[in-house]
């Protein structure tokens, strides 16, 4: 999904994608890191506004001693099938490459 001016940031936030009949959700964890959590918001924000789209998004960083770090992105209710495209485009903008089971 990167191309190939955008490095592989697998290492720096993972991602966990789960599907069910209409619900689609991918799950972002990454260390505590300010910058990271900005990109990570900018990105779901841009997406959102390419896209269309408006899924669910929790957080669960805003706990205090929250670990790891993690933005939970959901489509509950994914009859279109609309989930899947938001979320290439979401992981090409930070550079993710692919998904944990």
């Amino acid at each position: 999904m990167a191309d190939a001016r955008t490095p592989n940031r697998c290492g720096q936030i993972e991602a966990f994608f789960r599907r069910e009949e209409r619900y689609e959700g991918l799950q972002l964890v990454f260390k505590e890191h300010p910058e990271l959590k900005d990109e990570i918001l900018k990105a779901i924000e841009e997406t959102k506004k390419e896209t269309g789209c408006n899924p669910a998004v929790f957080e669960n960083s805003e706990k205090a001693g929250a670990t790891p770090y993690a933005f939970y992105v959901e489509f509950n209710d994914d009859y279109d099938k609309d989930g899947g495209n938001f979320f290439e485009i979401l992981l090409k903008k930070l550079g993710i490459d692919h998904c944990e089971g």
